[in-house]
C-alpha cells in the first residue's frame, strides 16, 4: 500500500445528479452482492463507468491515476469536481468519519471540532457499510466526539456488525458520555465483542487531564464512563498523547492504569501529531522525544511486566532505544504518513511508524538518523 495518496481528489465527474455514495469495481469484477448495482462504477481504462439502470455517472482519472483504486468506495456531490474516498481497499487505517461535533477542545487535537449539524453522516455512514469489501479486517469510527451522534451511533454500529460481521471495529470516543449508563449499554451492545472502546487518559489526577482535554470535570467523567464500559464486558483502550503536559507524570499514569483499570486491554502510548490544535499550541506541548525516553521506556516496562498490553504509536524506529522497538507499530494512516529525505536509505524503513506528513524540520527530534546494516550488526555482536 502506497502511503501519502490524499483521501481526496479532483476530476473530471459527470453524470451525478445527486449526493452518491459509490462503489468502484474493476473491468472483470460483478456487481452482484452489493446492495445497489446503481451506486457501482467499473474501471474501463482511464475512466470509471455506471452500469447499473441509473447510468451516466462517469469519472475521469487520468490526471490522478494514483488516487482511486478498484474496491474503494467514494463520495460524489451534482455540480462538483470532488471525489472524497470514505474507504479505500488495501489500507491499514480505515475509518469512518462520524462527527465534527466534540465536548472536549483537547490541546493537541488535530480534528478541531465545529458545532455544526452533520447528523446527515449517520445515513452517509449507513449507505457507506453495505459497500465496504466483507473482508475488511478493521474499520475505526472517529470525530469529532462520535457519541455525540446519540442513537446514530448505534445505528451505524449495528449496521458493521450485520453488513461486517467479521471486521473488528474500533471506536475513538473521549469516553465521558458512557457516563449514562442507559446510553452506555445502548452503544456497547450494538458494537457487540467485535468493538473496541479507545479512551484517552492523560494523567493520572484530574487537573492535568482536565487540562489538556480544556473540559473541567472531565476525568471524573471519563473515569465514570470508563468503568461503565466495565460494567458491560466492553473491550477498552486506553491511549496517551505524549507531550510535555502528560510526560512528567507519565509513570504515575501506568500504575494507575495497572491499579484502577486493570480490565483494559491494551494501552497506546502515542507520539503528537503536529496538526490542528498542537500548531498553535506549540510551546505548551513540544518536547523532543529524545527527552522522554526514560520516562516511556519506565511506563512501558512497567506495565508490560505486569501483562499489560501496550504499544507504541506515531514514534519512528531511530528515536527509540531497541528495547522498545517491539512495541512499537506501524501507526500513521497511509494518507497522513511520510518519510523526510534522511529515511530513504534506512534499512529498516519497512517496519517504521515514519512520520506525520504536517511534521516539518521544527516538529522532528534531533536524533532521526537512518540505520545501516552494520549499525544494527555492531549492536548486535
Amino acid at each position: 500500500m502506497k502511503i501519502g495518496i490524499p483521501n481526496h481528489t479532483h476530476a473530471n465527474v459527470q453524470g451525478v445528479r445527486f449526493a452518491t455514495i459509490a462503489k468502484l469495481l474493476g473491468e472483470d469484477e460483478s456487481s452482484d452482492g452489493w446492495a445497489d448495482a446503481d451506486c457501482v462504477l467499473h474501471r474501463d481504462g482511464d475512466m470509471w463507468r455506471n452500469r447499473g439502470s441509473g447510468g451516466g455517472i462517469t469519472i475521469d482519472q487520468t490526471k490522478i491515476p494514483d488516487v482511486l483504486g478498484e474496491g474503494d468506495v467514494i463520495r460524489l456531490r451534482p455540480d462538483s469536481s470532488l471525489v472524497h474516498v470514505l474507504w479505500r481497499r488495501g489500507a491499514r487505517s480505515n475509518s469512518l468519519f462520524a462527527t465534527e461535533r466534540c465536548n472536549s477542545l483537547c490541546l493537541m487535537c488535530s480534528q478541531p471540532p465545529r458545532d455544526v449539524d452533520d447528523r446527515w453522516r449517520v445515513e452517509e455512514m449507513l449507505r457507506t457499510v453495505p459497500l465496504i469489501d466483507k473482508t475488511e479486517a478493521h474499520l475505526g469510527i472517529t470525530g469529532g466526539e462520535p457519541t455525540l451522534l446519540g442513537h446514530g451511533l448505534a445505528q451505524v454500529l449495528a449496521a458493521c456488525n450485520e453488513q461486517l460481521p467479521e471486521t473488528r471495529l474500533h471506536v475513538l470516543t473521549n469516553g465521558r458520555l458512557f457516563k449514562n449508563a442507559g446510553d452506555a449499554e445502548a452503544w456497547i451492545n450494538a458494537g457487540g465483542t467485535n468493538t473496541t472502546w479507545a479512551v484517552p487518559l492523560y494523567a493520572d489526577v484530574p487537573r492535568i487531564h482536565d487540562e489538556v482535554v480544556a473540559a473541567p470535570g472531565a476525568f471524573d467523567e471519563t473515569l465514570d464512563g470508563l468503568y461503565e464500559l466495565a460494567r458491560n464486558g466492553a473491550n477498552v483502550e486506553i491511549r496517551v498523547v505524549l507531550h510535555a503536559i502528560t510526560i512528567p507524570r507519565l509513570r504515575q499514569l501506568a500504575a494507575f492504569i495497572y491499579r484502577r483499570l486493570p480490565f483494559v486491554r491494551h494501552v497506546a502510548l502515542m507520539g503528537l501529531e503536529p496538526i490542528g490544535f498542537a500548531k498553535g499550541n506549540r510551546d505548551k506541548l513540544w518536547i523532543d522525544p529524545a527527552d522522554y525516553l526514560a520516562e516511556l521506556s519506565d511506563a512501558v516496562a512497567f506495565l508490560a511486566n505486569r501483562k499489560m498490553t501496550v504499544s507504541i504509536y506515531n514514534l519512528p524506529l531511530c528515536i527509540l532505544p531497541k528495547p522498545l522497538w517491539p512495541f512499537a507499530r506501524q501507526s500513521i494512516s497511509e494518507w497522513k504518513n511520510k518519510f523526510p529525505d534522511p529515511c530513504t536509505e534506512c534499512v529498516v524503513l519497512a517496519h517504521c511508524a515514519g512520520f506525520f506528513a504536517s511534521a516539518g524540520e521544527a516538529w522532528r527530534s534531533r536524533n532521526i538518523r537512518a540505520f545501516q546494516l552494520e549499525d544494527l550488526s555492531n549492536e548486535l555482536a
